[in-house]
C-alpha cells in the first residue's frame, strides 16, 4: 500500500504559476504509476496528467497540453505538477493517485490509492 499526501495549493492570478506536490509513503513508489486529477462540485473528477513508474510516459489532458507538467523523483518518493499559465477553468480541487499498473488510465477506478485533494483557486 502507498499513502499520498499533496501540497501547494493556493490562490493564484490568472496566468500565474502553482507547484504542485505529492508525498508517498508506505511503500516503494518506483513501483508505481502516478495522475493528477482535479474535480469542481457537480463534476466528475478528470484526469489532468498521468506518468508511468519510471517517468519515461506521460499523459496530459487535451486543455492543459503546454501549460502543466508532472514529473516524478522516485529517490524521494515524490511527485509534481507544475502549473503555468493558469486559467480560472483550472480551479478545483486536484488529488494525487496512484496504482501499481503502469497503463497510464485515465479514469479514477484505474487507481487504488488517492491523497486528500489541495484546493487551487485562480482568479480572473
Amino acid at each position: 500500500q502507498v499513502q499520498l499526501v499533496e501540497s501547494g495549493g493556493g490562490l493564484v492570478q490568472a496566468g500565474g504559476s502553482l507547484r504542485l506536490s505529492c508525498a508517498a509513503s508506505g511503500s516503494t513508489f518506483s513501483s508505481y504509476a502516478a495522475a493528477w486529477f482535479r474535480q469542481v462540485p457537480g463534476k466528475e473528477r478528470e484526469a489532468v496528467a498521468a506518468i508511468s513508474r519510471l517517468g519515461i510516459n506521460t499523459y496530459y489532458v487535451d486543455s492543459v497540453k503546454g501549460r502543466f507538467t508532472t514529473s516524478r523523483d522516485n529517490t524521494k518518493n515524490m511527485v509534481y505538477l507544475q502549473m503555468n499559465s493558469l486559467k480560472p477553468e483550472d480551479t478545483a480541487v486536484y488529488y494525487c493517485a496512484a496504482d501499481y499498473r503502469n497503463g497510464l488510465t485515465k479514469v479514477p477506478s484505474g487507481y487504488d490509492y488517492w491523497g486528500q485533494g489541495t484546493q487551487v483557486t485562480v482568479s480572473s
